[in-house]
């Protein structure tokens, strides 16, 4: 499996022109996550993070989405992807799991802050990242993530190291070396889902990955290895053959989508459906719910009766209880005061769930039981899918929650326009206070 590491590190060094479709959905994937890190810019785990990272952080060299600080790259990094992520707003690529911009776009927009690059080259180097953070999920779903590894975190440090190599122009030999000095880097728990350490994890990825990429440029180097073995440490059955089949021609970054709702993206189709039943049920009618789904659902979102808005983002039983008794699933319903109302936390006895492996992750059954009426069944196969104007509305939605000052029109019309611009840091001066 050494050679993989070769294939990749050599299409991520070559250049090869990215299909007009394909930059377009990263243009979504790019405005996203700056709407997500300007969210959670002020989060209290941010906060807190910024109270180690401040005192500790070297030249002020990147900035930081919705905040008037500026930190050295590495520390710019973690806090830009930890705030991206922390609301559980940000995109996901639904055959591997991973929330990808998080880790990866913190990288290119610190570096192009550091030297003049043009937004079309960040672009570049972003979907490459993702792609290869979505590739290495591929190749280890779905037993990295039954295994307990959070893959955004783990997966994510490699995309990161790419997107890095790219936009610092390393050749091949040091591609490879930051593939594999980020693959050594590698850490996240899916047990820290709900609480502050998640955070952590998407953060230290972001940072681990640039590292990796700035180490290899100084000529720090890796096993040849590196990568094959965190393919076989990592996963069962890995499949190194998802890293470079239809590598430059089949796109997973395309396949990225962005979140209409804050929380697990294995809860969206049921938020979907139970938003559309409140239209014919209320909530103090229900006796019961059965939801019917994939079982990564009950193993990462039974959650009874969640302690705070973190665990809330992953717990079914909230979920349904905000749907029905509120008709909504935003960041007001994903609240600390929303996870301790008695009429929300009262779905906790209410919600059955049942394993059904041949489901896919995207797919779910719904049977509501009433006390005045027969069950009513649903199915639904896909969560919905944002357009180009549903992400800005949630862009200038999650600006005005998390950093009011902060022009978001311009930074739409920015993003929009990165293949345009002539200095890339043009989107993170925006993204700033």
């Amino acid at each position: 499996m050494v050679e993989v590491t070769g294939t990749l590190a050599n299409w991520i060094s070559t250049r090869q022109e990215i299909p007009a479709a394909v930059r377009h959905e990263g243009k979504r994937t790019l405005l996203n996550f700056l709407g997500c890190g300007l969210g959670g810019s002020h989060d209290p785990a941010i906060e807190h993070a910024l109270g180690v990272l401040r005192p500790l952080s070297g030249p002020a060299q990147a900035s930081l989405l919705g905040r008037r600080e500026r930190l050295d790259m590495l520390s710019a990094a973690f806090i830009n992807a930890a705030a991206a992520n922390v609301q559980d707003f940000d995109d996901t690529h639904l055959a591997s799991v991973i929330h990808p911009a998080a880790p990866v776009a913190p990288v290119v927009l610190a570096l192009a802050e550091q030297s003049r690059t043009s937004g079309a080259a960040l672009l570049d180097a972003l979907i490459r990242g993702i792609e290869v953070a979505c590739r290495i999920g591929n190749a280890l779903t779905p037993w990295h993530y039954s295994r307990g590894w959070h893959i955004t975190s783990t997966c994510g440090a490699i995309g990161a190291a790419a997107a890095a190599s790219r936009l610092l122009d390393l050749d091949e030999m040091q591609t490879a070396n930051a593939l594999g000095l980020s693959a050594s880097q590698s850490a996240g728990l899916v047990e820290s889902l709900g609480s502050m350490a998640k955070s952590l994890g998407v953060g230290g990825a972001a940072r681990n990955g640039l590292f990796a990429a700035l180490l290899a440029r100084q000529g720090f180097t890796a096993s040849p290895g590196t990568l094959a073995a965190f393919l076989r440490i990592f996963g069962d059955e890995p499949r190194p053959e998802a890293l470079t089949d239809g590598l430059g021609s089949h796109w997973e970054s395309a396949r990225n989508v962005c979140k209409p709702y804050p929380c697990g993206v294995v809860l969206h189709p049921v938020i979907d459906l139970l938003l559309e039943l409140r239209k014919e049920v209320q909530a103090d009618a229900v006796a019961r719910i059965v939801v019917t789904a994939n079982p990564l659902l009950r193993q990462r979102t039974d959650r009874r009766r969640p302690r705070s808005a973190r665990e809330a983002q992953v717990s079914l039983q909230h979920a349904v209880g905000v749907c029905l008794v509120y008709g909504a699933a935003g960041l007001s319903e994903f609240s600390d005061e929303r996870t301790a109302e008695p009429a929300v936390q009262a779905f906790g006895d209410k919600v059955e769930i049942i394993d059904d492996a041949s489901l896919p992750i995207e797919a779910v059954k719904l049977a509501v039981h009433t006390s005045n009426g027969p069950a009513i069944v649903r199915r639904v196969d896909q969560a919905r899918l944002m357009s180009d104007a549903e992400i800005e509305a949630k862009v200038r939605g999650l600006a005005a929650f998390g950093a009011p000052h902060c022009d978001a029109a311009r930074l739409i019309a920015a993003a929009w326009a990165v293949d345009d611009l002539p200095d890339a840091a043009e989107l993170a001066r925006r993204g700033g206070a």
